[in-house]
């Protein structure tokens, strides 16, 4: 079973794109939803949480993300050890799903690939972009932050020049139905590849 890494730039459309595999059939893996469910549920590393981010990081709601965002997107120290903790564990939880699927390839939608040089990791690796500008929107729009915030978040991930350069395949998504035909026709090659 080949594992595909799909990724991109905060507000590019990488989670549409997932769905649009999921939709046709492939077990995708969301690392930042999966990151977040294990920041709650491991007893381990929310005690680890807490004594490198104090214990405003959890709230009674559990996780409380606007405070810990705040500290690591401008502290790049603090956001390179909370990483150091997390994707252990997040890693170790996708080797276990994969184990549980049966697909010719899973897809792994992770917005630090290449950030946390794990590219050798998969068999190849789909990055998805979109202009700047709709990226900001669609931030904006979805978390309810303020430009700055997105542009913080931004400058904390490496430049889609360098993702396209190092990726397989790249998804230019600007509009839903040509995004769609992307994935649609990476989907074939992929099967094609794995027969």
């Amino acid at each position: 079973m080949k594992i595909i890494g799909l990724t991109g730039g905060i507000g590019s459309g990488k989670t549409t794109a997932a769905k649009m595999f999921e939709a046709l059939g492939v077990p995708v893996y969301y690392a930042d939803s999966e990151a977040r469910i294990l920041m709650q549920s491991s007893a381990d590393l929310r005690k680890a949480i807490i004594k490198l981010l104090g214990e405003k990081a959890y709230n009674n709601d559990g996780l409380n993300r606007p405070y810990i965002a705040q500290i690591v997107f401008r502290d790049k120290t603090k956001l390179n050890e909370l990483n150091a903790l997390v994707h252990p564990v997040v890693e170790n939880h996708f080797k276990n799903w994969v184990k549980l699927q049966n697909s010719r390839y899973v897809v792994q939608e992770n917005a630090l690939i290449f950030e946390n040089m794990k590219q050798s990791s998969f068999d190849a690796i789909i990055t998805v972009t979109a202009p700047l500008e709709k990226r900001l929107e669609r931030v904006i729009i979805r978390d309810g932050v303020t430009e700055q915030q997105v542009v913080e978040r931004i400058e904390n991930q490496l430049n889609d020049e360098f993702k396209i350069e190092q990726a397989t395949f790249v998804i230019h998504n600007i509009a839903l139905d040509k995004c769609k035909d992307q994935v649609n026709q990476i989907h074939k090659q992929l099967l094609a590849q794995n027969p």
